[in-house]
């Protein structure tokens, strides 16, 4: 071999390791490039999943966007501002019991079941009439929604009929329905509804279910429940015949038996 083939094959080597180097060098560069590309991107998608979490976290809930709601949808057979004046009862009727209650409340559940059918019976010959005042405060004593949720089922219900309602209200509050307190049953339209199928007025009542699963009401009992805690009563049932309050003589105990709710309202209706 030649010295000058001898050369040009070196010359050749040399060419063929400088194209082969630069070759690895740009293939080198753009995967530095594609990390640091997605290395920024995960940055970004990180920065966003943590402001869009940050800012779920600030919106409200909907039970709270309800209690600010401005226009207030309220149930028929309602009056006074945004309609938390719920009053059953014959017109000739002179007095007003005032009933103050808690949906997931156990004790008005026991005042319910004993002394309920009294109530009913006694509104529905004119004895008096029932102002109804809902409230939810066990609902962040106990954590959940169902005293929400149940109230703003009540408002269905009260669209229908006052009727309805009652007889809603006491199924709720029945042996057969009513929950430990600690259970949110009432939290589930679909328990609610399960509940209002042992209403006729309700039963398949295609509007009454709307209106529960569509949260119609939502903050019309949002708006019950602020009426209640201004009120200044603490505790549920609270009864009080035109303001004044009705207990079992002697004590501060609600009546809670059929006996003693009817000398309580006989006295009361006497003063």
């Amino acid at each position: 071999m030649s010295a000058r083939n001898s050369q040009a094959n070196k010359a050749a080597a040399r060419e063929r390791l400088r194209v082969e180097r630069e070759r690895q060098a740009k293939k080198d560069r753009a995967r530095r490039q594609l990390v640091v590309g997605v290395s920024a991107l995960a940055v970004l998608a990180a920065a966003g999943g943590i402001g869009y979490a940050v800012v779920q976290s600030n919106k409200p809930s909907a039970w709270e966007a309800a209690a600010k709601a401005t226009t207030v949808t309220a149930p028929k057979n309602t009056s006074g501002t945004n309609g938390t004046d719920v009053v059953v009862g014959k017109e000739s009727a002179k007095k007003t019991l005032e009933l103050y209650e808690d949906s997931r409340c156990p004790v008005c559940a026991t005042f319910e079941q004993s002394v309920g059918a009294t109530v009913e019976k006694d509104v529905a010959a004119g004895k008096y009439k029932i102002k109804y005042v809902g409230a939810t405060f066990i609902d962040d004593a106990a954590t959940g929604e169902g005293s929400k949720n149940a109230l703003s089922a009540l408002g269905a219900a009260l669209d229908v009929s006052p009727e309805a309602f009652l007889k809603y209200k006491a199924a709720l509050y029945s042996a057969k329905f009513h929950p430990e307190e600690n259970d949110d049953k009432f939290a589930k339209d679909s328990y609610l509804l399960e509940v209002a199928d042992s209403v006729p007025a309700l039963k398949g009542n295609a509007t009454f279910k709307k209106n529960v699963e569509d949260g119609t009401f939502d903050a019309w009992a949002m708006k019950m429940s602020k009426a209640f805690d201004d009120s200044g009563v603490k505790g549920t049932p609270t009864l009080k015949m035109d303001g004044e309050p009705v207990t079992v003589a002697g004590s501060d105990n609600p009546p809670m038996t059929a006996t003693e709710f009817t000398t309580a309202i006989d006295a009361a209706l006497k003063g």
